[in-house]
Parts: C-alpha cells; structure tokens; sequence
C-alpha cells in the first residue's frame, strides 16, 4: 500500500463544506444490562442528497478519551461524513456521558457487539459497518473481532494488543506501569465522576498526588493512594499489577486476540503499528495469525513511530526523515472505499506489509536538534521475511557480542541488583506514561480542559542516546552513560565491516541465576554510533527491550518457584524491529534486573505481586560457556542492491513521498 505523504490534504468536495454535516448528540444505546452508552452521529450534508433517509456506509468509533472531545481535537466523524460516511463515536462504558462503571478494557467485546447491533438497525445505516480507532480504541475493534461479531464489513485497527499477557500489559510476568499511569490521570479527568460524584472529582484535581510521587516512594498498596477514592479503578488497577493471569478474563476476546482467533472475524483488515510503540509486539503477531488462518485480505503497515505520532517524522529524539511521517485520513479513506464501496482503487493489489526500515541515515543532527538516523520504506509479501537469516550472537565474559560459541570454562558474570535504585527508563516503547498536570490558576473547572491537555509525561517513548540527563524519572548527576552502571552488563561486536539489517523478531535467552526467590532480567538493543564531529561520545541509540520475571521464566499461565542460587534458561522476547546497523556501528546488548518505571521493579522478596513491603538486593548471575551459551537471535535479511528508482516497487522499495518541507520541526 503506497504510504500516504504527511502533506497531502484530505479529499474534499466542493459544492459544501464539512460545516454542513448533520450531528446527532449524546444517543444512548442501551446493553442488555441496563447500563446505556452514549454515541454522537455524525451523517453526511444533505447537499449529497436531498433525501433525508439515505443510508450510509458506517465507521464507529468506541473511545474512553470523551468521543466530543475526540472529534474537537481531530474532527474525523465532520472529514469522514463530508465523504459520504456515516460515523458513530461512542464513549465506552463508565467514560465521560456513558453510564457504567469502567472496568478496563474487559467489556469491550460485549459493549462492542451489542453497539454494532444497533448500528445495523439503524435508517442511516446501509448495512455495511467498519470501524476505526488506535491504543485503547484499537483494542475495542479487536475485541469485537475476536468475539466473531457479526456485520463487520472491515477493521483498521491501529496500535492495538494482541494477547495482554504477553505484552502491552504485562511482558515476561512485569507489569507496564503506564496503565497504573492511565488510571490515575483519566479518573481525574473523566468528567462522569465530576457528574456524579464531584467532591472525588475536586480531591483528584486540586492538590492531588501525583502517580510520580508514588513511584518515588516505592510500591503501591490498596487503600493508600489517590486510587482508593474511585474503587473501581483502583480495582482493575491492581488486577493488572499483582494478578496471576491464570483467570479466565485474561483470555477473553477483549484482551486476547490470541486465545479466539479461530472465532475471529474474516474480513478485509489494514492493521497499523510502529516500532517505538508499547504494541509493536501485539500489532506483528496479530498480522501474523491472522494472515495464517484467514482470507481477508490482511495487510499491515509498520512505521518508526512512537505511540498515536504517525504525523511526525521523528521518535523522541531520533529523525528518520521527512518521507516517515504519513497521513493517517488519508490512510484510511481508499481502504474505506474500497470496501465499503467497492471502488476499484487497487489498494487490495499492494503488498501485504509495508514496513519502515529505520538507520542509513548522516548521524549528523537533523530538524529539531534530533540525530539524523535514517530509514526508508519498503514492502514485503510476508512476516517475518522468508529470506531471513536467523543468528545468533554469543555474550562473553570479556564483553564481546560474536558469531563464535563461547570457550569451555568462561566465567560467568555477577552483578547486584538493588530494586531501591532501578536502571532509569529512557526511551523505548513507551505510551500514555503521564502524570495529571497542575491546573492553570485561572481555571476552577476541570471538565473545561480536555483530557488530551491534562497529561505531564513522567517518560517519553522513542528512540535516545542511553545516557542519563536532567529531566528524565530516575536520573540523577553526574548523568554518567547507562553502560557505566555496574548492575548494566554490555556486550558489543566489534565494529561493523558492512551494513547488517535486524528486521523480524528478536529472542534473547540466558542462562540465569539469582540469591533471590524471584527477580527480573532485562534485555535492550542498541545501534552504538561511533565519536564523530557531530556526537563526540558517540551515541547508543536504543532500539528494541524487554524483560522476563523469574517466577514467570516458563509462560505467562502460572507462576512458579524459584530456588535461590539454581541455574535456569530464561527467554526474553523483545519487540521485533527493523533496523539497519551501518557499517563502522556496533551492535550491542545490554542486560540488567530492570527498567524502570517501564516495568514495575521486582522485589526479590518472592512476596505476591502487589502487595510487597519490603526489598531486598540481589546477586545476579549471567552465564556465557560452552555449556550455558547465553546469546541473541538476530533476524538478519542479506543486502539487496537497488540502483534504478524507477524500479524500487519491483525490488520491494516503496517510492518515498514527496520530501519534508512544512512539517513541525519541533
């Protein structure tokens, strides 16, 4: 699918404007419990037809983030009516003018199901339903999707989960703390509460904790923080941070993908993700199960974008280039048409995956002060890649990252991990990890602000040097490299004879120990640029981490013990990427007990998740010899030469849109 320039305006029609579209306010369509949620409409002008009973093709929209502050903010429902669509936003349950109370995303296949029902009955309603949305609301259409409701004419699921056990709520057994975060910043914001119970809504709001202050202080408990005056938050909140995943729930076609793909729905799906983003896991699984077992067709487009930021051109603080940031409207518009239209626009014709293959690029500093890293896009027929070439590369004791199997008697490496002084986050797959700003001082309202306005970042998300500096949750002076750490083990090739590109899956597995009953192990990936004009120290751009929980070493379906000082292989899956290390670079693997507050901070103690009080420090031990080789399988995909632009489509390559010129620098 040719990927969509960043400047090309959204399709227009002359003889009205987007003003003229008819809106419906605050419908509420009620579930067979009795709760009702709330849906705006949004139909065509009359100026398409005089007659007031068309129907339409039907986009919905199911969001927690307030679906008139959505459409204030971004004004799909007025763009995608003024082409000819009818659009429901709706505010899921216990969210903003729905009733219910909010339970995560648990409801969503039923409230998704029951919603699809009334929109099909509806006059404006030709019969043909798509959907659309990213993060949570990309979650409602999978959910939906998974629970084989019927009526679905196609999905653009962008940046949504997979299967929550295994990654964009927890990864390897560690909680993700931002949706903690999420619970704390948008049950402030939530202006249901403010409806309902406004003395809560003033104490979250006006002189309230912030979700930073408790990760300062330590773990959260029940009953202590800022969540114990909305319980049903505070409910779910710890459900994800101390529960043992084995309930049924955790597999649900709500949160689970995974475990109901042989019910999922078989219909045209243009799945959208990126590799800075906290479900670039979820979004390359889901493709592949579904492109396996269904007919679609399945495509997937994959960016070098942080969470919701397909518009730009950057990640944190690394520019791949102007030609990287797309149009997200007018992504979805032919693929709308297509399906819902059957306009012949040859979008079912391109490549199933389009993907971003980040590095190449001057290392010099590009807009915004950020390093110019590089990247172009190219398609492919498949993932992973059939032409990869898996390989792994070895850890040594000396530091060394190679080909060659480590010698018989290699000592293994020791280091203390101390959970009062976790590795800081900086960067990475990252979202929605906010504090609730402090209001202005003029405003007495909160339900006047947006909810988009309220968020701090406590971290960013996105690809940086992995040095510590002023600003960053954790970081403290002389904001030394994180590979000066002695709970941070490196190992690094040699540099780089020719360019090598990482694109697919990427497992790192160890062989561990611990003087804890239970502890944590992380892994993170990094393109190490070499001393230059521009970056003197060089720079250690992060790509890919992830982490994996002692007790949690042999799947997410329960927890097992762990005897203190035994020698055990653990398997860290890391988000898959696409990255081309350039010749001169290093590669490198640095591994550590945490990330934090990415993961939530193992306690060594063995005590049941959520409920620790106390911490206690742990020797851990990687093993590299002969007999316990503990390495890294790089997805390797041998260079192909392309030396006419004219025929890149025909090698793969996607043209690239036209160059940056307008874009925000910042």
């Amino acid at each position: 699918m040719t990927v969509p320039d960043a400047h090309k305006n959204f399709a227009t029609m002359s003889s009205f404007n987007a003003q003229d579209v008819r809106v419906y306010t605050d419908i509420m369509v009620s579930m067979p419990d009795g709760v009702s949620l709330a849906a705006d409409v949004y139909l065509p002008p009359l100026a398409m037809s005089p007659d007031e009973l068309d129907s339409w093709p039907t986009l919905v929209h199911r969001t927690p983030y307030s679906k008139s502050v959505t459409e204030a903010e971004f004004g799909w429902a007025r763009q995608l009516a003024f082409n000819g669509y009818a659009v429901v936003i709706q505010d899921c349950r216990g969210c903003f003018a729905s009733e219910g109370e909010l339970e995560f995303l648990f409801p969503e296949a039923e409230d998704g199901r029951h919603t699809i029902g009334w929109v099909r009955e509806q006059v404006w309603c030709n019969g043909k339903v798509a959907m659309f949305g990213t993060s949570w609301c990309g979650w409602a259409q999978t959910a939906v999707a998974a629970a084989g409701v019927e009526g679905i004419t196609t999905l653009v699921p962008c940046q949504s989960g997979f299967d929550g056990r295994t990654s964009s709520v927890r990864q390897g057994g560690a909680t993700e703390l931002r949706w903690i975060a999420w619970a704390f910043w948008h049950s402030a914001s939530n202006t249901q509460i403010h409806r309902n119970n406004p003395h809560i809504a003033a104490a979250l709001n006006f002189g309230a904790n912030r979700f930073s202050d408790y990760l300062r202080r330590g773990a959260l408990r029940k009953g202590v923080s800022d969540l114990a005056l909305v319980p049903h938050y505070e409910k779910w909140a710890f459900k994800i941070l101390g529960d043992d995943y084995t309930d049924e729930q955790w597999r649900s076609p709500s949160v689970s993908a995974a475990a109901n793909i042989e019910h999922y729905i078989d219909v045209p799906t243009l799945l959208v993700g990126s590799w800075y983003d906290s479900y670039a896991r979820a979004s390359l699984e889901l493709f592949s199960a579904l492109a396996a077992t269904k007919r679609g067709p399945i495509k997937i487009i994959m960016g070098p974008w942080t969470h919701s930021g397909v518009n730009k051109a950057f990640s944190g603080d690394t520019w791949f280039g102007g030609h990287a940031a797309i149009d997200f409207l007018s992504l979805h518009l032919p693929w709308y048409d297509r399906w819902l239209r059957g306009t012949d626009n040859g979008v079912d014709q391109q490549p199933p995956v389009t993907l971003f293959v980040m590095g190449g690029g001057s290392g010099k500093r590009g807009p915004g002060g950020r390093i110019d890293h590089g990247g172009r896009w190219r398609y492919e027929n498949e993932w992973p890649l059939a032409r990869t070439e898996l390989r792994d590369f070895y850890l040594h004791a000396d530091g060394a990252l190679t080909t060659t199997t480590p010698a018989e008697f290699e000592p293994p490496t020791s280091f203390e991990f101390d959970p009062r002084r976790p590795v800081p986050t900086i960067g990475g797959s990252n979202s929605s990890f906010a504090d609730l700003a402090e209001l202005p001082n003029d405003v007495t309202d909160p339900r006047s602000l947006s909810i988009l306005d309220r968020r701090d970042e406590v971290i960013k998300g996105g690809g940086y040097d992995q040095r510590e500096a002023p600003g960053i949750f954790g970081c403290e002076a002389p904001y030394l490299p994180l590979s000066a750490r002695p709970d941070v083990l490196v190992f690094r090739t040699e540099p780089l004879e020719e360019d090598v590109e990482v694109t697919g899956p990427i497992t790192v597995s160890l062989w561990v120990s611990s003087s804890a009953k239970d502890t944590d192990f992380t892994a993170k990936l990094v393109d190490l640029y070499p001393s230059s004009e521009t970056y003197p120290r060089g720079y250690a751009l992060n790509i890919s981490d992830s982490i994996i929980r002692l007790r949690y070493r042999n799947g997410p379906d329960a927890a097992e013990s762990y005897d203190p000082d035994s020698i055990v292989p653990v398997d860290i899956e890391l988000y898959p990427t696409s990255n081309l290390f350039v010749k001169g670079h290093r590669i490198r693997l640095d591994i550590s007990s945490s990330n934090f507050p990415r993961f939530d901070v193992n306690s060594n103690t063995g005590e049941p998740l959520g409920t620790e009080r106390r911490r206690q420090v742990a020797i851990n031990t990687v093993y590299h010899d002969a007999q316990r080789p503990s390495r890294i399988k790089l997805p390797l995909i041998p260079a192909t030469a392309v030396t006419d632009p004219a025929r890149m489509e025909d090698h793969g390559h996607v043209r690239p849109p036209r160059p940056w010129s307008d874009l925000d620098r910042s």
